[in-house]
């Protein structure tokens, strides 16, 4: 299999199109190959081809058989496949609760998915009152800030929580928890509830109710959220909100074989 490489378009990155280009030969009838053997698949010269396989093993994209000295596909991209997998039937499983949710509150609805210690949006379903919520499928979501990201980050493994509190905690608005003494006591009460409230922490006029989705292993791997404004999401809806998004997790954790 020879892969062709794109030079015509001016806002490709050259590096990042030929290391993707090496990715591409490998296939199910060549699943190793040698050196020499990509790099005429590629149309690479021998170095640069070289410099570009031990950057993709260094980050686990490839991996060298010892026994022959040969390259294949590594474990990085496995765990990038699963959770493309794991995303496409999340969204399956979650689509009818999120729309309920919709329905009962009139406000709008996200789905996260965990990767390691970050997460993303995969989907967000809009209620007929929405306003402009800065949210948009495929973005990154801070964990200490939001109803999602912290609804997972209350059930990391505290190797995962510290990694996380680690790196500095940028305050988007006056509620913004930065404290780690108190971020981390406010997690404790997450998991004491069983949902978390972003309480215009990453927006001003903004307030959002999220509950963790678990897997089979009680392993903690999505949230979802409701998410309006404060004029709406008042503190008298919040216990009524949160049974809701509370039961939808619950519903699709049930699906994905968790049981309590």
């Amino acid at each position: 299999m020879t892969v062709k490489l794109d030079s015509k378009n001016s806002n490709i990155i050259q590096s990042v199109d030929r290391a993707l280009s090496i990715l591409e030969v490998f296939s199910l009838k060549e699943k190793e190959l040698g050196v020499t053997e990509i790099s005429k698949r590629t149309a690479l010269n021998k170095s640069t081809c070289f410099g570009l396989i031990h950057t993709l093993q260094n980050k686990g994209y490839l991996e060298q058989n010892p026994d022959n000295g040969k390259y294949r596909l590594g474990i990085k991209v496995f765990e990038l496949g699963q959770i493309f997998e794991l995303g496409l039937e999340l969204r399956t499983i979650a689509k009818p609760y999120l729309e309920e949710l919709v329905k009962e509150t009139k406000e709008t609805v996200h789905l996260v998915i965990r990767n390691k210690i970050e997460a993303a949006y995969i989907e967000k379903v809009e209620g007929p009152s929405a306003v402009n919520i800065i949210s948009q499928v495929g973005n990154r979501v801070n964990l200490y800030c939001t109803g999602v990201g912290k609804s997972l980050l209350a059930y990391f493994p505290e190797d995962d929580v510290s990694e996380v509190l680690d790196k500095e905690l940028i305050p988007f608005t006056k509620n913004t928890i930065i404290d780690k003494g108190k971020l981390r006591q406010h997690l404790k009460e997450i998991r004491e509830k069983g949902f978390s409230i972003d309480d215009e922490e990453i927006e001003i006029g903004l307030r959002c109710i999220a509950a963790p989705i678990f897997n089979h292993r009680e392993e903690v791997i999505a949230a979802i959220s409701i998410s309006g404004p404060t004029m709406r999401i008042t503190d008298e809806r919040i216990a009524e909100i949160a049974e809701l998004v509370k039961k939808a997790a619950g519903n699709i954790s049930n699906k994905l074989g968790f049981r309590v």
